[in-house]
C-alpha cells in the first residue's frame, strides 16, 4: 500500500483530534487499543497505572482480563478492575466487558479500521453502567512507523451520575525497531461532554514516551508488553501517570 496514501488518509481522519491540545489520560491504566483481531487467540491481560495529581496525592488502578478471538472480526475480553482513589484503600471497582471488531481486512486500505464497544458494571450499583464506544484507526507510514488514533465516546446510564456522552481520544506513534524493543509516543485525553466542551484548562490532556516489546515463550505462546509515562499539560490532568500492560497470548 502506498505510504503517502496511508499517511494522508490517517492525517485526514486525525484532524479533528489534532485540533485539540494533544496531550492526558482518563484512567491511570488506560492503553491504546488497536483494530487488529486474530481468530482463536487467547490471552491473559494485566494492566496497571499510577497517576500523581497536582496536589501530591496519587491514584492507582489495575485490571486483570481474559480474552478470546471469537472470530476473524471479533475479539472479546472480560476484566476485573481494582481502584485506589487518593486517600483511600484499594478496592474492587468494576467488571468490564470489552469487545473489539475489525471492520476492514488488514492492509486492504490505507487505514485499518476497527470499532470498540465496552460495557462496565461498577461494584457500587448506584453508579449504574458505563459504556464506551468509537472507531479504532491504524496506518503504517513507511516500513517502520505505525500510527494509531482512537476517538471514543463514554456515557453513564441508569445511575446517579448520568449525563451527556463525553468525547475522548487516544493516539500513538510507534517505531518498529526490533520485536523485543520498540519505542514511540502516546497521548490520552478528553474534552468533556461532546455537545458542550469544557474549558480548555479543565480538559485532561497528556502525552509522553512509551516502550513496547514482544518475545516468544514457546510455540504459540507470546508475551507482549508496553509501558509509558504520560505527562499532563493542563490543570485538569494529573501531573504525571506511569502505566504498563502485559499480555500473555496462548
Amino acid at each position: 500500500m502506498n505510504t503517502t496514501a496511508r499517511a494522508a488518509a490517517l492525517a485526514a481522519l486525525a484532524f479533528p483530534s489534532l485540533c485539540l491540545p494533544l496531550q492526558a489520560a482518563a484512567e491511570p491504566s488506560d492503553y491504546v487499543s488497536t483494530p487488529i483481531v486474530e481468530k482463536g487467540e487467547r490471552e491473559i491481560d494485566f494492566k496497571a497505572g499510577s497517576a500523581r495529581w497536582r496536589d501530591g496525592t496519587r491514584e492507582n488502578m489495575s485490571s486483570l482480563g481474559l480474552g478470546w478471538g471469537a472470530s476473524e472480526r471479533w475479539f472479546t475480553e472480560l476484566y476485573a478492575v481494582w481502584h485506589k482513589a487518593p486517600g483511600e484503600s484499594q478496592r474492587f471497582d468494576a467488571w468490564e466487558w470489552e469487545n473489539k471488531f475489525q471492520l476492514t481486512e488488514t492492509g486492504q486500505y490505507p487505514v485499518d479500521v476497527g470499532f470498540l464497544l465496552e460495557v462496565e458494571r461498577p461494584a457500587n450499583r448506584s453508579e449504574g453502567y458505563a459504556y464506551r464506544w468509537g472507531p479504532l484507526l491504524q496506518a503504517d507510514i513507511g516500513t517502520h512507523l505505525q500510527a494509531n488514533l482512537n476517538l471514543l465516546f463514554e456515557k453513564h446510564a441508569r445511575g446517579t451520575g448520568d449525563g451527556d456522552a463525553e468525547l475522548g481520544y487516544q493516539w500513538q506513534l510507534k517505531y518498529r525497531w526490533r520485536p523485543a524493543l520498540e519505542f514511540g509516543l502516546q497521548g490520552f485525553g478528553d474534552v468533556g461532554p461532546w455537545t458542550a466542551w469544557e474549558a480548555s484548562s479543565q480538559q485532561p490532556h497528556g502525552t509522553g514516551p512509551a516502550l513496547f516489546g514482544r518475545f516468544r515463550v514457546e510455540g504459540r505462546q507470546v508475551i507482549n508488553w508496553n509501558a509509558g509515562l504520560v505527562l499532563g499539560v493542563t490543570h485538569g490532568a494529573p501531573g504525571n501517570t506511569v502505566r504498563m500492560q502485559a499480555e500473555y497470548e496462548f
